[in-house]
C-alpha cells in the first residue's frame, strides 16, 4: 500500500497495536539507516540504553527489560563487546552471569546515537503537536506495563 493509500484510510479502522507495528518498525527502519555510521543497528542501540540505565546490569535483566531472547541479548553484546563498547565480566555472586557495562567508547556512542533517536522523535512527535510528548511517554509506558504484566500470566 503507499503512503497516499495509507493517509486516505479512516485511523478509526485501524487497530491501535498495528499502528504501533508501524511505528516501531518505521523508527527501526530510520536508526538502522542513521546508526550505521556509528556501526551499530537499532537493536544494540536499545540494548546500550539499558546498559547505561544500570551499571553493572547481568544478561538475563537486559534481556528481561528489552524483552529480546537471551541468545539474541547474547550474541548482540558479543557484537558490542568485539567493537569496543562494552566490557562483560563475570558477576561474583553468580559465576553462570555476565555483568555488563559501557566503556568511555561505548558512553560516546552511545551520546551521538541519542542525539539520532531525539531528531527522529522532534520529528516525528513535536513537530505535529498533536500531544505534549510527556503524556505520549506515560500513555505508552503504562501500556507497555499492563502488555508486559498480560504476558507474564501466560
Amino acid at each position: 500500500m503507499s503512503l497516499e493509500e495509507f493517509k486516505a484510510i479512516d485511523s478509526s479502522t485501524i487497530p491501535v497495536g498495528n499502528l504501533i507495528a508501524m511505528i516501531a518498525r518505521g523508527q527501526q527502519i530510520y536508526l538502522n539507516h542513521h546508526l550505521d555510521a556509528l556501526g551499530i543497528n537499532a537493536t544494540q542501540f536499545h540494548l546500550l540504553i539499558e546498559i547505561s540505565n544500570q551499571c553493572d546490569i547481568n544478561q538475563e535483566n537486559i534481556s528481561k527489560r528489552c524483552n529480546i531472547n537471551k541468545g539474541a541479548v547474547a550474541r548482540s553484546i558479543k557484537k558490542l563487546e568485539d567493537k569496543g563498547l562494552v566490557i562483560r565480566e563475570i558477576d561474583e555472586n553468580n559465576r553462570r552471569q555476565n555483568k555488563v557495562s559501557l566503556t568511555e567508547l561505548g558512553c560516546e556512542t552511545l551520546d551521538k546515537s541519542i542525539r539520532i533517536f531525539n531528531s527522529w522523535e522532534d520529528e516525528v512527535i513535536l513537530e505535529k503537536g498533536y500531544v505534549e510528548k510527556e503524556l505520549l511517554q506515560k500513555v505508552l509506558k503504562e501500556i507497555a506495563i499492563k502488555t508486559m504484566e498480560m504476558n507474564m500470566r501466560d
